[in-house]
């Protein structure tokens, strides 16, 4: 179950097989509002009127805007990350790393490299500007950081990375190359910033391989 979900009952109002369609349609309906026009640029009218709902049924199950953003932020994490899977599980060798890094490349060439990435466009937007919103981009981060940290350092147990690697360091740079790749590639229209960040990224954690 979602964090908002759990929130959601945690407030006591559990919710009926339609009440958690309905919630689901809403949340589906802002997230893709909200990444082609911002959450500025969205607004709870045009919600209703692309998910087919009342007012009174947003605020029912998000209290504000602001409740529905949070749950957008929480969906789109948990939507990111399960099509990255089960190669994000699996980032263990060099190769995995390339060829997870080279789906999203190919991802961002099939719609043009319009959008940018889901979650960092949300953070561009939001980090300076809501204090609970930036909390929760921080943990979506720390969740699709994880698994890169994780592979790392499986490498390094099984004796294939040098022990002067700093696992935690280099998933960071990955995930940085990452997002600032993406956002390169948004603006010049063309994945190759983004192909040459993340490849220099994974050329860099190879020198530590044990030869």
């Amino acid at each position: 179950m979602s964090a908002p979900a759990k929130a959601e009952e945690s407030k006591g109002q559990r919710l009926t097989k339609g009440g958690r369609k309905t919630r689901e349609r809403i949340i589906e309906t802002a997230a893709e509002l909200m990444f082609h026009h911002g959450v500025r640029g969205t607004s709870i009218p045009d919600i209703q009127a692309a998910a087919g709902v009342s007012a009174s049924q947003i605020y029912h199950y998000f209290g504000d805007k602001q409740g529905l953003v949070l749950a957008v932020i929480d969906h789109q994490t948990d939507t990111q990350l399960a099509r990255q899977r089960p190669l994000l599980d699996s980032l263990d060798s060099i190769e995995a790393l390339r060829e997870w890094c080279d789906r999203a490349g190919n991802r961002q060439d099939a719609r043009g490299c319009e959008g940018g990435c889901e979650i960092g466009s949300l953070a561009s937007e939001l980090a300076d500007s809501d204090q609970s919103a930036r909390t929760s981009l921080a943990s979506a981060f720390d969740r699709w950081e994880g698994p890169i940290r994780s592979g790392l350092a499986r490498m390094q147990a099984r004796g294939e990375l040098s022990e002067r690697a700093d696992t935690a360091a280099l998933a960071t740079a990955l995930l940085a190359a990452i997002q600032g790749g993406m956002l390169l590639s948004q603006v010049r229209r063309s994945s190759t910033a983004y192909r040459q960040a993340v490849s220099a990224v994974i050329d860099h954690i190879e020198s530590y391989l044990v030869r």
